[in-house]
């Protein structure tokens, strides 16, 4: 591949709704390119972008994929990002690593969810955008009526540049307003416009000239004088006018037909903007200063990295993209600032698919890989050690599915942490914890699809077999009242006897207070200050097992106020004892109740059907706090316990035909209601008796 200097370098995210056709464009146009001798079929389980087991076994994009194409002297990265919700961290990224979004929209179906999702994360990363009408060669296929509802729902200005030519099983290409030219069937055979098209393509051009003339004062009075704009000055002022986000072009095309393929990428070769005309990236200095990094092919040498995969043949791959200055192999080392490691390059890739291709340079916004870099993970950065800049991530949403999960063997437990790890650093969507209060190990994704690929993932890339459960819900106790009680530990069996008495008394605390220990009250020496630790540590036993029905016990205060000790007897195991029984008989005479986690949920759906979401969330024992309105959307809040959400995305996919998304974050604990206590006490005293 010859190397392109940073104004021939476009990098296009293909975002958009899972099933709009982004991987069979991507195909198409490597075909177009030259650098296929056949184009593959998502069914077919033989695109370069879906290569992944996974993705051939399902039919669906997983992973980003990297496809470089190279077109009329210009390079195009394509970012081909999955359209299922589950994978949406994949969007985030190559958000992050592009200069323009193509947002690849079903001429049939119109705008649905992932639409929306794309459009959003395109608009928070301030991404010019570029809108593709895909399957228009299918029936039923509407243009007029899905760029009405584009409008309607983005209220952006879109406007075509170009006209399709016939419709559904009779459209046969379109006409590229910008050269006023037929570009026709799967070879992009340039002919003249069709006369019956005349009149579209003056009002065309007229909406097209009007759309470039933008704010800039010599065209809009060229144009309102009534002068015809030349095809450099309508360039000119569109590419301006999408780098502002003013315009947002429209093509039209099917990409499994392969017509209009190749005329899209004349657009995007000539009206796309690129990484040297972007304000440039948002970083930090060493200081901690917040600052925006201007492309500069002569600043330092600056690397995000946006993407990590542990491939199994040449270890980890890291994908990158160079913001500042240029990078050439003879670089050698880079510094990454959060591991605080030096880093080691090696050769220099550009990836297409899995297949790499060598380079000695790559030039400010192209996009690279490097394998077997030690300590970098998705979203660090690699720089020189005396620039220390860093370049912010991209906001990754929180994980809305869980599951535990537990080693099929044992040797698959001692490589399960590791694995884990390995797989959060490639996507920061997935993550695991232990947690304390079940025992049990907790993997975290977007959706049961997501983990599923991840569990599959463990087991392919990294040997790891484990099992996923249903995660026990991380239930708490905690008192109401004050309640005093004693213990007296007594053992004489021969020998060195034990005693230790100790009184105390339990007193509920604030929520979030934790546990407090105290020995205030106690005085005359009636317990030696050497046995006070001891109790403590009798009493923490108790926090970790619980009492009621083996839930960490929080939000408690023990005040030893007295108790007796033997001068001979009195030993630390027996005042353990004494602290631990006398916690258990006052914590029983407080009013003990359990804790549940409550969480924060935001749901955002079409308003047809809030009034079924409100419904829904009362059946979960939620609490709604408002109704707002964002972007032409309900957006509902509330609040609810955890143990009733733990399958929400799925049940909400359901309500709305899958036009809701929503986010939720922890948010407190609160007493739990008696008759559901009950049975949440009962369950966990059977499972207790199961296990021994």
């Amino acid at each position: 591949m010859k190397q392109y200097a940073a104004d021939h370098v476009r990098s296009i995210a293909l975002m958009g709704h899972s099933g709009a056709g982004k991987t069979s464009l991507a195909e198409a146009m490597l075909f177009d390119a030259g650098a296929l001798t056949r184009m593959g079929r998502v069914e077919d389980g033989n695109t370069v972008s879906d290569y992944d087991p996974e993705e051939k076994r399902r039919s669906i994009s997983i992973n980003l994929t990297v496809l470089p194409v190279e077109w009329q002297g210009v390079k195009l990265n394509l970012l081909d990002a999955p359209g299922y919700v589950d994978f949406v961290g994949e969007v985030h990224s190559a958000a992050a690593a592009a200069d323009v979004a193509l947002i690849v929209v079903d001429a049939v179906a119109g705008v649905e969810v992932g639409t929306e999702i794309a459009w959003q994360i395109a608009e928070d990363n301030h991404l010019p955008r570029v809108v593709y009408l895909n399957k228009m060669a299918r029936e039923n296929a509407n243009p007029d009526q899905v760029i009405a509802e584009l409008r309607s729902v983005f209220g952006a200005n879109f406007v075509p540049v170009q006209l399709p030519i016939g419709a559904e099983a009779n459209f046969k290409g379109v006409v590229d307003l910008l050269s006023r030219k037929a570009s026709m069937g799967p070879e992009g055979k340039v002919e003249a416009v069709p006369a019956a098209l005349a009149d579209d393509l003056e009002i065309g051009l007229m909406a097209l000239s009007e759309a470039a003339a933008g704010d800039n004062d010599e065209l809009i009075m060229k144009f309102l004088d009534g002068e015809e704009l030349t095809q450099d000055e309508i360039k000119s002022g569109l590419l301006a006018a999408i780098r502002q986000g003013s315009v947002v072009p429209v093509c039209f095309g099917d990409a499994t037909h392969n017509i209009g393929v190749r005329s899209l990428m004349d657009v995007l070769s000539q009206i796309a903007p690129s990484f040297l005309s972007s304000r440039g990236v948002e970083a930090a200095n060493a200081a901690g200063e917040t600052l925006t990094l201007a492309p500069k092919a002569a600043g330092p040498v600056v690397l995000f990295a946006f993407k990590t995969v542990a491939d199994p043949y040449v270890g980890k791959l890291t994908y990158f993209r160079v913001v500042s200055g240029e990078l050439a192999i003879e670089e050698g080392r880079l510094f990454n600032p959060r591991s605080g490691v030096e880093e080691r390059l090696g050769q220099l890739f550009v990836m297409r698919g899995k297949d790499q291709i060598n380079v000695d340079r790559l030039a400010l916004g192209d996009i690279g890989a490097v394998a077997k870099l030690g300590d970098t993970i998705t979203g660090d950065t690699l720089t020189r050690r005396n620039s220390l800049l860093t370049v912010t991530p991209p906001h990754y949403p929180n994980p809305l599915f869980e599951v535990a999960v537990t080693p099929k063997t044992q040797q698959d437990s001692a490589k399960m942490g590791p694995a884990l790890t390995r797989q959060g650093e490639q996507d920061p969507t997935l993550r695991w914890r232990f947690e304390p209060g079940t025992g049990q190990t907790i993997l975290s994704g977007m959706g049961d699809t997501h983990v599923d690929v991840s569990v599959h993932a463990l087991q392919e890339k990294f040997g790891v077999g484990i099992d996923t459960h249903l995660p026990k819900v991380p239930y708490r106790e905690t008192v109401t009242k004050n309640a005093a009680e004693q213990y007296r530990h007594k053992k004489q069996t021969g020998g060195a006897g034990q005693f230790g008495e100790v009184h105390l008394e339990v007193k509920p605390l604030e929520r979030g207070a934790g546990f407090e220990y105290s020995t205030d009250r106690v005085f005359g020496g009636s317990i030696s200050n050497s046995f006070f630790p001891s109790i403590e540590k009798g009493i923490r036993s108790v926090l970790e097992q619980g009492v009621i029905a083996g839930y960490p016990v929080v939000d408690v205060r023990a005040e030893v106020y007295d108790g007796k000790m033997h001068p001979v007897d009195s030993k630390d195991i027996a005042f353990q004892i004494a602290g631990r029984e006398a916690f258990k008989a006052a914590f029983e005479k407080a009013g003990p109740v359990l804790l549940e986690p409550i969480v924060q949920v935001k749901v955002v759906v079409p308003d047809a059907y809030v009034g079924d979401i409100m419904g829904d969330l009362n059946t979960r024992r939620g609490v709604v706090q408002g109704i707002g309105q964002e972007r032409g959307k309900s957006v509902v809040e509330a609040q609810a316990p955890l143990a009733e959400m733990q399958r929400y995305a799925a049940d909400l996919r359901s309500l709305t035909q899958g036009r809701g998304i929503y986010s939720i974050e922890p948010s407190h604990y609160a007493v739990v209601p008696g008759n559901i206590a009950i049975a949440v006490i009962e369950a966990a005293k059977k499972e207790r008796e199961e296990e021994k």
